[in-house]
């Protein structure tokens, strides 16, 4: 992948902007720099590792990230992550998953900012046949043909086991040989031969080498997920996480997002209302 360079005065301006208006501690050309505790799930993770040294370079703050899903049981899931206490000030993950840490007090009401929308898509190993997913038939006759599946343990998966089978009226055809994918990109699973195909968020699938990713499901069955940022409750740098956020969400930042495969959404302030319509 290329690594996308926005143009480091364009980011400057616009993060002293951000921290002269966010965080009145940051001064232009004297900002006092602070370790921000970042917890990503895998949706925005390409555009977050382009955009995070910008960031980092802009305002000599220093991003200590580490990634999990957006929800789930697995030990490195973002919501069990912050249940042990591990240090976060940034949450980047599904609307859904975030909505339910506010609910549940791990994360500041009001501090949601929507980023980017995302498509689930379909993957094969390099090499494979290219199975035609262009009309539903296809896309019916390519599940039904296939040996093994594997899907995500966050939004994407959640919604492929509980509803999109259902839909299809496959369920009892599939679920038998489908496989949920805890702590791992499904695309690597994929490379290795352990899956046919492979569903994860098409911004998961294309940094993966060893598959080819076929494109989107048919819209028919479609789940567009909402990748939003918020605060976590505990943040112990919470301007400086105010300022990463109104960041990711600027116009500055849409050219990454797309690069690495999710629509941005636009820039929204924290200030101002969010939305809260559930991720779709």
């Amino acid at each position: 992948m290329r690594v996308l360079s926005i143009g480091r005065r364009a980011v400057a301006g616009l993060v002293v902007v951000l921290a002269s208006g966010l965080a009145p501690g940051l001064a232009p050309g004297g900002a006092a720099a602070a370790d921000v505790h970042v917890l990503t799930s895998g949706g925005l993770t390409a555009a977050y590792r382009i955009l995070g040294p910008e960031f980092e370079r802009a305002t000599g703050h220093r991003l200590i990230t580490a990634q999990g899903a957006s929800m789930g049981q697995a030990p490195d899931a973002i919501p069990q992550r912050l249940a042990r206490g591990e240090p976060a000030d940034v949450l980047l993950l599904a609307a859904g998953g975030l909505d339910a840490l506010i609910a549940g007090g791990k994360a500041v009401p009001g501090s949601r900012v929507d980023i980017a929308e995302s498509l689930i898509g379909l993957a094969v190993r390099s090499g494979a046949p290219r199975p035609d997913i262009s009309t539903m038939e296809g896309f019916r006759r390519a599940l039904l043909a296939a040996k093994s599946i594997a899907y995500s343990a966050s939004a994407s998966g959640v919604y492929i086991e509980a509803e999109m089978y259902r839909r299809m009226g496959l369920e009892a055809e599939l679920a038998p040989k489908s496989r949920k994918i805890l702590s791992e990109r499904v695309g690597s699973v994929v490379a290795r031969g352990e899956a046919e195909i492979g569903f994860q968020q098409m911004s998961e699938l294309l940094p993966i080498q060893g598959i080819d990713t076929i494109g989107p499901i048919p819209r028919e069955v479609q789940q567009v997920t909402v990748f939003s940022a918020g605060i976590a409750a505990n943040a112990a740098q919470p301007a400086a996480a105010r300022a990463l956020i109104a960041f990711l969400a600027s116009p500055e930042a849409r050219e990454a997002l797309r690069k690495t495969g999710v629509e941005p959404m636009g820039a929204q302030s924290p200030a101002s209302p969010l939305s809260t319509s559930p991720a779709r």
